[in-house]
This record gives structure tokens, sequence and C-alpha cells, in this order.
């Protein structure tokens, strides 16, 4: 198939509005539903998950996990996130050796490839300013604390670092994660990146409020990013305070571990830690700020690089494109190693159109390779999100992971009832860009950004750019069909079937999540009786009239004839 798309200048002021995008053709080819669906997977436990909330007593709250189906895996999501294995509870799976490993804090075993491989700035202060030819800015927390409290932690996440959870009972602890007290080993830095924001360029961000410790190595030699989040000002803040407050700290650390647990692939929460000073915001963004509660949470992540983190170099001319080729080049090494040890293979050669002239070789050009298992990754993440209704808010390129990682957790939200408009960022209601339908049509757009800038840098052709692209909208669809045909517990995806459902939820704004624990209530009987059809859906099909009775009692018959 001959992929005609056209990608967009690099770095345009603005840029068309989403449904004028020649890109999203791409998505729209497959014929997916208009408003994408998100349901809930039915997850079965596997690992076991220890989220811990302090009460003033230390009491635990253990929380039941779940497992993502099998039939869901993909395998350049699964080669690359393997090491985000929690503890197994067949102990025969887990290497008996490295599973009894367990640190102390000052046992950890740093290594600080980023700042020792890439270029920095050479100042160390945080005034907002342009940081430029450097990927990050060494800078201290600055968070004034006062008797911190360590409120919640996971020892999941702790396992993955090997550090012991004896550790969180130290009453140094809480000062060490809030960065009163300096934590042995860390190299503070803050990163330098940029974005597209709501579709235009907004230039330098960066990370304005979050800190990188480092990176830790474990047993296994994985290697994970501790991260501060609302540590305090760097020279990316801005305007900003570089704080954060409890609320919405409470809020990532406790969605960052529950999608995990939903298989969802994300960064993950060590712990939380609130500072005892209080945080002036205007939490409606009607002109009555309030002070609240400030906290310090310690992000976990195998890396936080972002779209934004390449696309800044090459917004700054021919001089930085070398950047550009560096930080693929690390990528790859540390991220994909995969990738870097590839091999020739005519496996790996794909045709774009109807000559000789238009494959592409994944063997030949490493980085065609890497952005095309970035763009799998990334559509393997949106249909997931479709998959359980989980509403981003704020796909902007800066928030993209080039592992395929949800991040950045700022106005998320879950559908409740089935709105495929909804959109949780109060900013984004005028034209809810980022609304939950247009989530998989936004992670194209963001691959097409992000392959816009490796062209820049001279480092993917047009061909493999497209090529990738074609990649995404394929991934997304074989994953969405595959979660929607699990979810109605289908052998093979039936598009009139899910169509129908599509338009019914939506019509009558059925809270989707409980519409599909009330179907599992439905017999696969051919028999019953058409008053009898709608029973087991009743607590969810409120204050309906007869013709939409009709309507629903008619996709169930189709349902039923379908599952036996």
């Amino acid at each position: 198939m001959k992929m005609k798309m056209k990608i967009f200048p690099l770095f345009p002021k603005s840029l068309p509005s989403l449904s004028s995008s020649p890109l999203i053709s791409l998505c729209l080819r497959h014929s997916y539903p208009k408003f994408i669906f998100n349901p809930t997977l039915p997850l079965k436990p596997r690992f076991s998950f220890a989220c811990h909330v302090s009460t003033g007593s230390s009491l635990p709250m253990d929380s039941p996990s779940a497992d993502p189906p099998s039939s869901l895996s993909v395998d350049s999501v699964a080669d690359g996130l393997k090491s985000q294995s929690l503890r197994e509870k067949d102990d025969n799976i887990v290497n008996s050796k490295n599973k009894n490993v367990k640190f102390s804090l000052e046992d950890l075993n740093w290594d600080h490839s980023f700042v020792r491989e890439l270029p920095g700035d050479p100042r160390t202060d945080s005034i907002p300013r342009q940081v430029l030819h450097a990927c990050y800015t060494k800078v201290l927390p600055s968070a004034e604390v006062e008797n911190p409290k360590l409120v919640a932690w996971s020892d999941s996440v702790a396992d993955l670092l090997d550090l012991d959870p004896k550790e969180f009972e130290r009453p140094d602890f809480p000062l060490k994660f809030s960065a009163a007290s300096p934590l042995a080993g860390a190299v503070p830095y803050a990163q330098c990146y940029g974005g597209h924001q709501f579709g235009t360029w907004a230039g330098q961000l960066g990370d304005g409020r979050a800190i990188t410790l480092g990176e830790i190595l474990n047993s296994k030699l994985e290697r994970w990013e501790l991260q501060l989040k609302g540590a305090g000002k760097t020279p990316y803040s801005r305007f900003a305070d570089g704080l954060a407050v409890l609320r919405s700290s409470i809020r990532e650390f406790l969605c960052s571990e529950a999608m995990h647990f939903l298989g969802i692939p994300t960064t993950r929460a060590l712990c939380l830690v609130t500072t005892g000073k209080f945080v002036t915001r205007d939490m409606f963004y009607d002109g009555n700020p309030k002070e609240e509660p400030g906290a310090i949470v310690c992000r976990v992540a195998q890396s936080f690089l972002r779209f934004g983190s390449f696309q800044i170099h090459a917004s700054r001319g021919e001089e930085d494109l070398s950047i550009v080729r560096a930080l693929a080049d690390y990528a790859i090494k540390y991220h994909f190693p995969h990738i870097q040890n590839i091999s020739k293979s005519e496996s790996l050669s794909f045709s774009t159109g109807d000559d000789d002239q238009s494959l592409v070789d994944l063997t030949s050009n490493k980085y065609a390779a890497w952005i095309v298992e970035i763009a799998e990754r990334t559509a393997s993440l949106v249909a997931r999100w479709q998959g359980v209704g989980f509403t981003h808010g704020v796909l902007n390129t800066d928030n993209m992971s080039i592992l395929g990682l949800t991040i950045d957790y700022g106005p998320f939200g879950f559908l409740d009832a089935f709105d495929p408009s909804y959109t949780p960022n109060t900013t984004d209601l005028p034209g809810r860009r980022y609304c939950f339908a247009n989530q998989p049509d936004i992670g194209l757009w963001n691959i097409a950004q992000f392959a816009s800038t490796l062209m820049a840098a001279h480092l993917i052709s047009d061909k493999e750019a497209n090529y990738a692209m074609e990649r995404y909208g394929t991934k997304f669809m074989d994953d969405y069909q595959a979660i929607m045909s699990q979810k109605l517990g289908l052998q093979k995806y039936n598009k009139q079937l899910v169509n129908k459902l599509l338009n019914n939820l939506s019509v009558d704004k059925v809270d989707y999540t409980n519409f599909f624990r009330s179907l599992s209530n439905i017999k696969a009987d051919p028999g019953i009786s058409e008053d009898d059809l709608l029973v087991p859906l009743k607590a969810v099909l409120l204050d309906i009239g007869k013709e939409r009775k009709e309507a629903w009692a008619s996709w169930v018959q189709s349902y039923i004839q379908e599952v036996q």
C-alpha cells in the first residue's frame, strides 16, 4: 500500500486543526468507530500489589492486582518493558538469588549515564532562562520543607530498585525524599525539552518542577530513574514556583500505580511525602487561589525521555542537530539495545509502494527501526487507554514518552457515562482537542511531529517516517480490536456489533464500566424471552423509553447469537 502522507513543517507557529490534518486519514482509513470505546479490561489477579498509605499509625492498605491478558501482549512492548514486572506470586518464576537482594538507601547502585554521556548546561543555578546546546541542567532541589511526613509508598516499586522495604520506616526517609537531606549517590538534574502544546510549537519547556536524582541499576541490571516532582524551581520553571500540592500528588501516585496493575505501561511512584509547607493554587482557575498542603512524589521510570526532548534541539537549527543524533544513540543504547544489535534480515524489509525503490529496510537504518517501535508502543499504549476509559487530558508532545509509557499525570480522568467528547482538562473544553475520542488520532499526530524531528536531523527518510505512521495505525487497530473482542467474549472482532454497541452507549450515556460488569450476567441462551433480555442490564440502562429498550434488546439478541 502506498502511503501518501504529508509531514508538516517541523516547528510552525501553529498547525492545522486535528480534523483537517491529512495525517489523520491513516487511522480513519482503517474504519474504526467514529467514537472510540474504552471499556475497562476485566483482568485476573497475578501480581502482589503492596501500596501503603500512612494514617498516623502506618497501617498498610493492600490493593488487589490484575494481570494484562496474554492475548493483548505486544511483542515490541513486551521486549522493551519486561523489566517492569513486579514480584510474581509463583516463586519459581523469580530468580531466588536476585529476589533476596535488598539494599539500604546508602547502598543503592547509582549510575548517571544521562549526565555522563550527553551535553549539559555549564550553569547550575535555577534562574529561568533559555538553556542552549544542553540536554539537562544540574540543579539542587530547593522546595522549602518543615517536618516532612511519609504518607504513601509502594513496596512493589521498592522491589524494582532492590530497596529494602524496611527503609520506609527510617525516621530520615521523609527528609531524603523531600530533598531536605541529600540522598547519597544522587546527581540531581532537570531535563531540557520542548513541545507542541495544543497543536502549537511552544519552544523550550523542560522539567519545571521535576528533578531527576539519577539512575538505579538493580541486581538484574535494569535501569530505573528516580525523579522528585514538586522539588523546587529549575531553569525551566518559567513563571511557576516549581512546587506541587498534596491533592495532585495523591492523584499521580494512585493513578500511576493503578494503571500499572491494569496492565498499562506507565511511570511508577515509589513514595509520597508532605513538605509541611503550604502552596498557593487556584484549583478551579476562577481567580480564587487558596493555600494547600505541599507534597513531593518520587516518580520512577526506565527513562523520562519524551518526544519533546528531541524536538527542542531540532528546533534550534543545524548547530544542534548533532544533539538529536546523540540523544537517539543514547536512547537506543540504553533502552532499545535489541535495535543496536539488529542484523540484516529479509523479514525486516517492508514495501510501502509498487516498486523496489519503495522498500523500507529496518535493518539498514537503526533509527528507522527505532521510530517504528516507538510508533507501535505508542499505538499499543493508546489502545489500552481506550480499553479502560482513561483520558490523559494533555497529550502535548512533551508529555509523550519514547518508551510508550503513560507519563505526566495532570488533569487526567476516566469515563463514567460513555461520552466520546469527554475531556477532564478545563482548558481543553472549547475545542476538546484531547478528548477521549481524539486520543488515537492525537497519538498519530504526535508521532508525525517526532518523525519530522528525526527527518530534520537526517536520521530517517520520508518513506521511513511514513512507514512508522502506517505501523501506528495498524498496531492501534490490532490492539484495539483485540481489547474489544476480549471484553465482549468474542472469538473474533465483529465490527457491526461493536459499532452498534458504541452508538447505544453514547445515545443513552451508559456507564461503560458498569455496563460490562452487568453484561457478564447475560446468559448465551437464544431461548431467553424478549421480556427477560434486559433484566441483567437494568442497573445500567436507566430512564430509557420503549424505543431505546427495543434498540438494546435487538443488540443483546445479536450479541447472544455471536457468542454462542
